[in-house]
This record gives C-alpha cells, structure tokens and sequence, in this order.
C-alpha cells in the first residue's frame, strides 16, 4: 500500500467514526435528564460533524476524484464506512451513552495528540483543533461517569453495566492493521502500542473514582478497519441518508 492510499483510508476512518458518533450524540436531542445537558449534547454532536467534515473534505481531495463531504456521508452504503465499531452502538439509557463517550474519547484525546505532531500538516492542523474540543467533551463524560458511578446504588448499578457491555469494543481501538503501520512509519502518526498503556491508565483513574472496576478483557469484538459492522449501523446510515437520497442533487 502507497502512502497515499494509506493516509485517504486513514482519514475516511476518522471522518467516519466523528460522523457516526454526532450522529448517535444528536438522536440524543430531547432525550437528556436536564436542559444544560440537553445544550451540551447538541454542542459535542456539532464539534463531531464539523470534524467530519473536515476529514471528509481533506479525503476528497486526496482521492481527486471529484468527491466532497456529502458524498463520503451520503452516497455510500454502510458496508463502505469504516468506523469503529463503539461509535454505531445504539444509545440505551443515558449511562450507556456517558460510558461509551469515556471510553471512546479517552483514546480520541491520545489519538488527535499524536496526530497533531504528524508529518502531515493538514492532517496534523485538523486534529490540533478537535482535540480541544475532544479534550472538553471527554472532562465532561468523566464528571457525569463519577457523579453516576458514585451516585446511587440504581445510577451505580446501571453504569457497571453499561461498562460490561461496551468495554469489549474497546480492543478495536488498538487493533491495528497496515494502515495504521503506514501511518506510524511515514508519517508520525500515533503508535497503538504506546498508546495502550496510557489509555488504560486514564481509564482505569476515572472508574477508580467512579467507584467502578476495570472490566476482564475478554469476548473482544473487533472488524471496522475490515468493513464489519454490527447490525446496528445498517439502520443508522439508512436514517441519516434518507433525506439526502429522497432528495438528490438538493441544496440549501
């Protein structure tokens, strides 16, 4: 595999997985326990979007075929995303969702980190500006995970829970494959051999002060960066489109 091949697959795998999670965040909308979380959610929903669109832009033009953002988001089947596999999880109760956000964005941070000090300066640029955003939103996932964890004995119960079942998506994240090795050698992008050990630190000081305990590694559940999904992206895709395919060409 080239380098470029490398860095549009690796960017697509970006944009894909900060659109799937705005997506999720926003059908969140109405749905929150109060109306300053209900503002937040609506507000880390949009710093996704406008991530992916910033990946997707930056794709089309290293695929220079004449593809844009509307195209990567609305005009490809679910099988072509290859986001991870956390990230199309249905939303559940809202410990569900405060516990998939922390997984996730505790390896998010560590990503656009590396990836702000890449060899690729548009790469690098996009990712200095999502990671303060991500930086924020993960503050914000760790104090409602306390507030839960260390509630009351139904919140605490929920979110081990919660933690049960989505920590088994959390192997995908360091699963690797040739793209990521490309990334790494040419360009300077994150190493997720390194990257591990951190995580789990960061991980494992948040659910000790949640009052929650690291789950057993095992039943891993891996496959985006091959196109395998679960069954709950399918449906998702399908809704986010509709309105786009109902419609084609349309513009605001």
């Amino acid at each position: 595999m080239n380098t470029t091949d490398a860095l549009l697959a690796y960017v697509l795998r970006l944009g894909d997985t900060a659109l799937v999670t705005g997506q999720r965040m926003i059908e969140r909308v109405t749905g929150e326990p109060e109306l300053e979380e209900e503002l937040a959610n609506a507000n880390f929903a949009l710093d996704y979007v406008g991530q992916a669109r910033l990946f997707y832009a930056y794709a089309g033009e290293l695929e220079g075929e004449g593809r844009g953002e509307d195209d990567f988001a609305y005009l490809r089947d679910s099988q072509a995303f290859r986001n991870l596999l956390i990230a199309e999880q249905p939303n559940g109760h809202f410990g569900d969702c405060i516990v998939r956000q922390f997984l996730f964005e505790s390896f998010y941070v560590l990503q656009l980190e590396a990836l702000a000090a890449c060899g690729d300066r548009r790469l690098a640029d996009i990712a200095a500006r999502g990671v303060k955003e991500i930086r924020y939103h993960l503050r914000h996932a760790t104090q409602w995970l306390v507030r839960l964890g260390d509630g009351t004995e139904e919140s605490h119960r929920r979110v081990a829970g919660s933690l049960e079942r989505y920590w088994r998506y959390t192997a995908e994240f360091f699963d690797g494959d040739d793209v990521d090795d490309v990334m790494r050698d040419a360009f300077g992008g994150p190493d997720l051999a390194s990257l591990e050990p951190r995580w789990r630190e960061t991980v494992a000081g948040g659910l000790r002060e949640a009052m929650l305990s690291v789950p057993e590694d095992e039943a891993a559940q891996t496959g985006s960066r091959r196109g395998l999904h679960t069954e709950h992206l399918g449906y998702l895709v399908a809704e986010m489109q509709h309105l786009h395919r109902a419609h084609p060409g349309a513009r605001w």
